[in-house]
């Protein structure tokens, strides 16, 4: 067992009890959508489709499941209901995107590069400071020298947020306050993290969607100048969601890969809705993997994203 499974609750536990809602909502449907029938025909799998998409998965990833259920149903002939289930798990687990090797989940990885810089987008609201500081937290716990750097400068209550996070989870800030270039801000803290020998540098930035085209500018002049100091940096763009928005949170993923290349996603607040269902939608339709997902308010329930575990915990056993 790996350190991350003996705090607290074991990570199982806590992720079949972060899902239980959307679990129980999309189990529900799909049991009243094959309730009494004897085989898996046309109108079942009409009825399959209603299901996942009012569990936001999507309508582009439902229709792709649904293709896939077809073909194997035409293939197999006769299908029963756990077997049908079992092809869901499996289409479903096979639709949600790996990490890359250079961009592991785990907390004591080792990085290719020193230090290995994290860029984090998302809009106000959808729990970025709060992700960036348990980010630092579990790094920090993994035996990592991490520092911050607080270029979301558009909002006072931003960086207070961040130096509050930073004091919690005992790591080092860089911040110039309100008003300040959030570039150089980027630039000292990268700068910084390379004299200190960091292992691990997480750059806060603004999320002000309304303005598309200043935000690219901003966040393209901050990607430069970061790559000034250390090669290939920011290494990982990571966009947080909220999950409980559903669709919503699909609609801001679009708009921010439209700025940014994101490499990965971290969807927050999964205990508390139904809507897990985003989390394949998102990744599937942007061909983005899931690195971590939200489970808790504690500091730390952010865990490493897996998509077997997810599935299951996802329809249960």
């Amino acid at each position: 067992m790996g350190w991350l499974d003996k705090l607290g609750l074991k990570k199982e536990e806590k992720l079949d009890k972060g899902v239980e809602k959307s679990r129980e909502g999309l189990l529900n449907k799909i049991g009243k959508s094959i309730a009494g029938k004897d085989k898996i025909d046309d109108a079942t799998l009409d009825d399959l489709e209603d299901a996942l998409i009012s569990s936001d998965v999507g309508v582009k990833t439902t229709i792709e499941i649904i293709d896939r259920l077809e073909k194997r149903v035409a293939r197999d002939k006769f299908i029963t209901q756990n077997e049908l289930q079992q092809i869901m798990r499996e289409e479903i687990t096979a639709l949600l995107k790996e990490n890359r090797p250079d961009q592991p989940a785990e907390f004591d990885a080792d990085f290719p590069a020193k230090p290995h810089v994290i860029m984090i987008v998302g809009v106000n609201g959808v729990g970025k400071t709060t992700t960036i500081g348990k980010l630092a937290h579990l790094y920090k716990k993994a035996g990592k020298n991490v520092m911050l750097g607080a270029a979301d400068t558009f909002r006072a209550a931003a960086v207070d947020q961040l130096k509050i996070w930073s004091e919690r989870a005992d790591v080092p800030i860089i911040q110039q306050g309100q008003n300040a270039d959030p570039s150089a801000v980027a630039y000292d803290t990268v700068a910084s993290a390379k004299s200190r020998n960091a292992d691990v540098v997480l750059v806060d930035t603004a999320g002000r969607l309304h303005n598309k085209k200043s935000l690219m500018e901003e966040l393209a002049k901050i990607k430069r100048v970061m790559g000034k100091v250390v090669d290939g940096a920011p290494h990982e763009i990571l966009l947080v969601l909220d999950a409980s928005t559903g669709q919503n949170a699909m609609q801001q993923a679009n708009a921010f890969t439209d700025v940014v290349d994101v490499t990965g996603l971290v969807l927050t607040k999964l205990d508390g809705t139904a809507k897990g269902g985003i989390v394949i939608g998102v990744s599937n339709e942007l061909n983005v993997p899931v690195k971590y997902i939200g489970v808790g308010e504690q500091i730390e329930d952010l865990q490493v994203f897996e998509r077997d575990g997810f599935v299951k915990a996802l329809f249960g056993e």
